[in-house]
């Protein structure tokens, strides 16, 4: 029986491979999912609960900053997760590589806005949401998969 490049059972994939495609698949579910249920599903909870609106921007803005930094974690291990089955020219190339890049300076620039500029709120809550887009855009991406053909 003869396996294709798609099949993705116990014979194509080894054990290092199986762990990223894992690794890759929770931090993703960590960064993307936490981004989003925050700001769309937390933040309009407190609104239909009733809480003040001035309390409402104070979680957000205690929370974002917490969400970005574990996006920043997770988008480094995701990064780990792609070198290890691909070239870093390759990496450049592929869509995953450069969405996990954007992330990564969206990120960056989250934190240094907001050390440098921090009543830049609007470019903030503009890089949350753009992390978060790259992350949407991530998770229909295929997870990184290294087949044996191309150990070789």
């Amino acid at each position: 029986m003869r396996s294709s490049r798609f099949d993705i059972s116990s014979t194509a994939l080894n054990a290092p491979s199986r762990a990223g495609a894992i690794t890759w698949q929770l931090a993703q579910v960590f960064w993307v999912g936490g981004i989003w249920i925050m700001h769309f599903v937390l933040l309009k909870a407190l609104e239909n609960i009733g809480f003040a609106g001035i309390l409402i921007q104070e979680v957000a803005q205690y929370t974002r900053p917490l969400l970005v930094g574990l996006a920043l974690v997770c988008v480094l291990l995701q990064l780990l997760v792609l070198k290890q089955t691909m070239t870093v020219a390759q990496m450049l190339k592929d869509i995953r590589g450069q969405l996990l890049g954007a992330a990564l300076l969206l990120a960056g620039g989250f934190f240094i806005t907001q050390a440098l500029w921090p009543t830049a709120q609007l470019w903030l809550i503009y890089s949350y949401l753009a992390l978060g887009m790259c992350g949407l855009l991530l998770v229909i991406q295929p997870v990184p998969v290294q087949y044996p053909a191309q150990r070789a």
